[in-house]
């Protein structure tokens, strides 16, 4: 029984790559992408917040350690109530690290959402409610304050003898949950002498992508873009683009269109058996023999029974068994011609049969053998 569902669990994974493939063969090659999609602004980016705060409210699900006590006690002590840690009992509180991103043009007193992560030992945040915990960043200055309801996502049912969870108890989101007390504005345009200087930054560096990124904005802004390497484009803002018009400028050099030239790359994860064939894969003309060995193993109890007549001394036993079959599935050794696109991979894979399993040797074998065309990543 195990090996017909393990049979029918890699058909049914053979059938979802084949389904990718058969998608990407549908999209048509050379598609263009806008430039904003392909892009970072160098300078547009967030800053990490970060801080300890204590989540009150919880239903016998906090903290049974003395931290989570001694934080309280001093949040007490504060509001005038001298009390020792010993005073208090554990496990409505909690105490989490709480975890923001100031992002480049978050001003004062707008919101942002906020990440809390149990510390201690609390089994859920769930319903509990965070107190106010000022944020800073890595310079050490407060840059939000945080605080409200967590929304965890899930749930938890519990009884005597069995419990059922819902999602990660232990961390928690409070959306528009911080405050932001100091604004951090990036700066994007470079002043480099009299000139006024924008730089995009490819998120995947190519130089034929970075050259048409060039060109396309050259269009419209003859001579003010320079590619500097594979992954960035150096602007020139021109003169009669005002202060003002910065924003627009940026509109306009980010939306037209270029084609992303994709590098010829096989990606394998071998833990989830998920692999991924570039569109410029190519493979030389090889013969490929797709066999394995099936070994199955059944273990079985047989029940033994006494026929000795008028007599008490025998028992019942039961005696295991197994049984082992082994069968060795027919090799054939199948040409693969020289392929230049991914249906023609597919097809040429496809037609010995192979699981994610065997693709993933096949493509490994392929690389030793200098007939993969392409960069092998093992995830």
């Amino acid at each position: 029984m195990k090996s017909i569902m393990s049979k029918r669990q890699q058909n049914i994974t053979a059938l979802m790559i084949c389904a990718i493939v058969a998608c990407t063969l549908f999209c048509p090659a050379g598609r263009g992408e806008r430039i904003k999609d392909i892009v970072d602004i160098q300078g547009l980016r967030g800053n990490p917040l970060s801080g300890v705060g204590l989540v009150i409210g919880l239903a016998g699900t906090g903290d049974s350690s003395l931290l989570s006590r001694q934080m309280l006690t001093n949040l007490l002590r504060d509001s005038g109530l001298v009390l020792t840690p010993s005073d208090l009992i554990g496990g409505n509180v909690a105490v989490v690290w709480v975890m923001a991103d100031l992002g480049p043009f978050a001003r004062e007193g707008t919101r942002i959402d906020a990440d809390v992560s149990a510390i201690g030992d609390a089994k859920s945040l769930q319903g509990g409610q965070l107190l106010a915990t000022p944020l800073k960043g890595l310079d050490g200055q407060v840059y939000a304050v945080a605080g409200g309801g967590i929304s965890i996502g899930g749930w938890t049912a519990t009884g005597d003898k069995a419990s059922i969870t819902k999602n990660h108890q232990t961390v928690g989101r409070i959306p528009d949950g911080a405050i932001v007390e100091k604004e951090e504005i990036a700066t994007f345009v470079e002043h480099i002498g009299d000139d006024r200087v924008i730089t995009l930054n490819l998120r995947n560096g190519d130089f034929t992508t970075a050259r048409q990124v060039s060109e396309a904005i050259n269009k419209n802004y003859p001579d003010s873009a320079v590619v500097v390497d594979a992954a960035t484009i150096r602007v020139n803002v021109p003169t009669e683009v005002a202060p003002r018009g910065i924003a627009g400028f940026i509109d306009n050099i980010t939306k037209p269109e270029v084609t992303v030239d994709v590098p010829a790359v096989v990606v394998i994860n071998e833990r989830t058996g998920t692999i991924v064939v570039g569109e410029k894969v190519g493979v030389s003309a090889v013969a490929i023999s797709q066999g394995s060995l099936v070994v199955k193993i059944k273990e079985t109890e047989l029940v033994s029974q006494p026929t000795a007549p008028f007599s008490d001394s025998g028992t019942t036993q039961k005696i295991p068994d197994t049984l082992i079959g082994v069968e060795e599935n027919e090799a054939y050794l199948i040409p693969v011609s020289r392929s230049v696109t991914v249906s023609e991979l597919a097809k040429s894979l496809n037609a010995i049969g192979a699981t994610p399993t065997d693709l993933i040797a096949i493509f490994n074998a392929l690389k030793q053998a200098g007939a993969l065309q392409a960069r092998l990543v093992i995830m």
